[in-house]
C-alpha cells in the first residue's frame, strides 16, 4: 500500500538548486506525510526515475547519500512518462509476493533553474556524481527506427501532432473546428491547474488563449500551439513510500492515511509508431483498460478520479477513446491540471498524479482512483487502480506476457524506405521554428498499392503554411526518393 507521498513545486530562483536536492526533499517530504519518524531508514528498496539532465551517473546512489539512507537495492529507470506507475505495480507485486516491506519511489528535473543556469553561465552549480552506474528497471530500447529518422521523427514535438492529425481524421473535424476543440478540451485542464497550488502554470487561459496563435502562443508543430504541448522548464520533485501492511502496523502509521493499489497493468503498442495501423488508437491502452476492469471489478464508469497521460491532447483522447470514456462524460480527466499547466518534470510527472490521487482518496476513503502513464511515443503503457479499502480477494498480479501477446497480434503495417509513385497523406505535421515559421513538413502517406512511407514536403514556405490552417488530409501526390529521404509533393 502507499503510505505517503511528498510533491514540491520550487518557483522561487536559487541557482544552488539541483534535480538530485529537489528529489531528496520531496522523498523527505513523503517519509514525514507518514505520519511518524524513522520511515527513511527502514527503506529496503530505492528507485530514482531519469532525470534528463544533468546526466548522473548514479543518480539512486546519490539520492541515497542525500538522503543519508544505505538501502539494499538502488534502481534507476530508463526514459518514460509511464515509469511512476510502472513502479508502483512493479514494487505491489514482490510486497504481495514477500519479499520487500518498505520502497522509496522518487524523480523530479530542475529544468526551470538549468535553463536559467545555462543562459547565466551557472552551469557549475548542478549536481554531479561518479560510480559504475545504477541497475536498470524498465524497457530502455530506442523509440524510433532509422526511416523515421531520417524524416525528423526524433521528439515528442514532431510525433504527437501526427496522432493528432489522425485523430481529427476520425472524429470528422476540419481544422477550424478541431483548433476550437482543442482549446475547448484543454481549458478544461487548465482550470483544474488553476486550482491546483502545485501547479507550475496557473493563470487562468481562455479555449481561444490555449487555440489561437499569438506572441505569447506560437505555433510549435501543427495543429499544436504552444498552449497545447508539456512544459517541461520547471523545478518539481514528487516521491512516494510503499510498505506491506503488516510493516505500517509496526511503524504505528494510521489507517486513515494508507492507500491501496487494486490492480495495475503495463503494455507497449507496437514499438515504431510507422508500423501501427490505426494512428488514432492505442490497442495498448484498450488491453490493459481490460485488465484492470477484470482484476478489480470495476468499469471505467465506477471510478470517481481519472487522470489521464497529458503531454500532448493526442494521448488523453486516445487514453480516453481506449478506455471507453465518453467524450461528454463530466468527470475532469486529471486531478493535477495535466503536463502543459500542472507541468511535466521529464519522466516523473506520474508520481505527482498518484500523489494527487492519495490526497482525493485520502479526503473520501469510498473514493478510487486511475492513473495512466505513457512512454516515449504512446509506445509504453502502465495504468493504475488506487482505493481507500484493499482490493477484494487481496492483490492479484496481471500476467505482463499474456497481455503483451494479445496486444502483439494486432496488425503492423508495411513500410516502405524508399518510396515512389502515386500516394495520398494519412496524417502529417508542420514543425515552426522560435519565431513562428514553418520549416518542415514530415508526412505519413500510403502508396497506391496500400504500403505506407514517412517523407517530408519541399520546405516551400507557401505549401507549409497551407498545410498549417487547411485541409491535408487524405490530400494526393507523388512522392519519390531522392537518395536520401522520401519527398511528397501535393497536388494541386
Amino acid at each position: 500500500m502507499l503510505v505517503g507521498a511528498g510533491q514540491i513545486s520550487a518557483r522561487e530562483p536559487d541557482t544552488e538548486r539541483t534535480p538530485i536536492g529537489l528529489v531528496a526533499e520531496a522523498a523527505r517530504a513523503a517519509a514525514a506525510d507518514c505520519g511518524v519518524t524513522g520511515v527513511l531508514g527502514q527503506i529496503q528498496s530505492l528507485t530514482c526515475l531519469n532525470i534528463l539532465a544533468p546526466s548522473y551517473s548514479d543518480a539512486p546512489s546519490t539520492l541515497a547519500r542525500h538522503l543519508g539512507i544505505d538501502p539494499g537495492e538502488r534502481f534507476y529507470t530508463p526514459i518514460g512518462g509511464n515509469m511512476g506507475q510502472w513502479l508502483v505495480g512493479y514494487y505491489a507485486d514482490r510486497i504481495a509476493a514477500g519479499g520487500l516491506d518498505c520502497i522509496l519511489i522518487a524523480g523530479g528535473e530542475a529544468l526551470a533553474t538549468q535553463m536559467r543556469g545555462k543562459g547565466a553561465g551557472l552551469s557549475g552549480v548542478l549536481d554531479t556524481a561518479t560510480g559504475e552506474g545504477p541497475r536498470l528497471l524498465g524497457d530502455d530500447r530506442e523509440p524510433t527506427n532509422s526511416a523515421e529518422q531520417r524524416h525528423g521523427l526524433n521528439l515528442p514535438i514532431q510525433i504527437y501532432p501526427l496522432f493528432e492529425q489522425a485523430l481529427r481524421g476520425r472524429y470528422g473535424l476540419n481544422p477550424v473546428e478541431h483548433r476550437r476543440m482543442l482549446g475547448e478540451f484543454y481549458a478544461r485542464f487548465n482550470a483544474v491547474a488553476v486550482d491546483n497550488p502545485r501547479a507550475w502554470r496557473r493563470e487562468p487561459l481562455s479555449a481561444a488563449d490555449i487555440a489561437e496563435r499569438s506572441p505569447k502562443n506560437r505555433m510549435v508543430g501543427a495543429p499544436y500551439t504552444k498552449h497545447m504541448n508539456a512544459l517541461i522548464a520547471v523545478d518539481q520533485a514528487a516521491a512516494l513510500v510503499m510498505m506491506s501492511a503488516a510493516k505500517a502496523r509496526r511503524l504505528g502509521i494510521e489507517p486513515e492515511r494508507w492507500v491501496y493499489p487494486l490492480a495495475a497493468a503495463n503494455g507497449h503498442d507496437h514499438w515504431f509508431v510507422s508500423q501501427r495501423a490505426d494512428l488514432s488508437r492505442s490497442p495498448a491502452i484498450t488491453a490493459c483498460g481490460e485488465r484492470l476492469a477484470a482484476t478489480s471489478g470495476l468499469g471505467i464508469d465506477a471510478i470517481d478520479h481519472l487522470d489521464l497521460y497529458s503531454c500532448f491532447p493526442s494521448a488523453v483522447q486516445m487514453a480516453r477513446d481506449a478506455l471507453g470514456i465518453s467524450v461528454h462524460d463530466p468527470r475532469p480527466l486529471t486531478v493535477t491540471g495535466g503536463l502543459a499547466y500542472h507541468g511535466g518534470p521529464g519522466n516523473n510527472y506520474c508520481t505527482h498524479a498518484i500523489a494527487e490521487i492519495m490526497n482525493r482518496i485520502r479526503a473520501d476513503r469510498s473514493t478510487n482512483g486511475l492513473v495512466s502513464g505513457v512512454g516515449w511515443y504512446m509506445s509504453k503503457h502502465s495504468l493504475g487502480l488506487y482505493g481507500g479499502r484493499p482490493p477484494v480477494g487481496g492483490w492479484r498480479p496481471i500476467d505482463p506476457a499474456g497481455l503483451q501477446a494479445e496486444i502483439d497480434a494486432g496488425p503492423i503495417v508495411d513500410v516502405v524506405e524508399q518510396a515512389q509513385g502515386k500516394a495520398r497523406i494519412e496524417t502529417y505535421t508542420v514543425m515552426h521554428d522560435r519565431a513562428d515559421r514553418p520549416v518542415q513538413g514530415i508526412v505519413l502517406g500510403r502508396l497506391s498499392d496500400g504500403r505506407r512511407f514517412v517523407a517530408n514536403t519541399p520546405t516551400d514556405t507557401d505549401l507549409l503554411d497551407a498545410m498549417t490552417n487547411e485541409e491535408f488530409l487524405n490530400r494526393t501526390g507523388r512522392v519519390h526518393h531522392d537518395g536520401k529521404r522520401n519527398l511528397f509533393t501535393p497536388e494541386g
